[in-house]
């Protein structure tokens, strides 16, 4: 009998793996068992995030730039073999759905998606060599249904931008895609979908809160503890025979 959710022995490399709800997913990871590596452009704020270091690494990577990710995988292999790739890392430019620029929304389509792409394609050949792997990517509950624009009729500063959710929703079609067609080398492709995780800043926006609350069912916003537990159980033996797949963790925002 395995032990389901274990992850002793695993090493897990996240990108973006300092940020609001990447520190709740690296320390879950970890806190059952597995070996993180954290991949991002800031050493320093990875040192800022987290205390304690035990079982935990950083690995520079710039997940723009295909160099830097064949460079930052090939150096954590040399150390030991990568199990568990989880896609968190995002960066994006532009806001207005009318006047967006045509360079604002390649940024936000680059950093959203084509990254995501880039770091599955180079991590392939690792787990084909092993015989095995998980990929976890990151997608969004506006990658799956349009947002509510009556939520940000009163807060306009945080109105959700259109490159964003079609980045979202391209990276569930490449969950599939991979999914099916990485199958036969016994590696699984699955998506985790947050909803409503507003970051403790935009927390200070009562009402901006208030408004997201009432579009769930659970009449709350996400906290990244709530987060986490899909993490561990995609990477874990529990997750061994799902793939494809897509884990929405919303509090009942797309089921309304």
């Amino acid at each position: 009998m395995i032990q389901t959710f274990s992850l002793t022995g695993k090493t897990v490399v996240i990108t973006g793996g300092y940020g609001y709800l990447g520190k709740a997913i690296t320390e879950s990871l970890r806190f059952h068992g597995a070996l993180v590596y954290v991949l991002g452009r800031n050493e320093e704020s990875f040192e800022n995030t987290f205390e304690d270091k035990d079982n935990l690494f950083f690995q520079t990577c710039d997940v723009s730039e295909t160099a830097s990710i064949q460079q930052a995988f090939e150096a954590i292999n040399k150390v030991r073999p990568i199990d568990i790739l989880i896609n968190n890392a995002f960066f994006s430019k532009g806001q207005s759905p009318e006047t967006m620029s045509d360079e604002d929304w390649a940024t936000g389509i680059d950093g959203t998606l084509n990254s995501v792409f880039k770091c599955i394609r180079e991590i392939i050949p690792y787990f084909k060599a092993s015989g095995s792997g998980k990929i976890i990517n990151v997608s969004s509950m506006y990658g799956m249904v349009a947002p509510q624009f009556e939520v940000y009729d009163d807060f306009p500063q945080f109105l959700n931008p259109p490159h964003y959710g079609a980045a979202k929703a391209g990276i569930l079609q490449l969950t599939r895609y991979y999914a099916n067609y990485l199958g036969k080398y016994n590696i699984n492709v699955n998506a985790v979908t947050p909803g409503p995780f507003p970051s403790g800043t935009v927390q200070e926006t009562e009402g901006f809160i208030k408004a997201l609350e009432v579009k769930t069912s659970l009449g709350r916003i996400g906290k990244p503890e709530d987060l986490a537990g899909a993490f561990v159980f995609l990477a874990s033996g529990a997750s061994n025979f799902i793939t494809g797949q897509n884990i929405v963790v919303d509090g009942g925002w797309t089921s309304k």
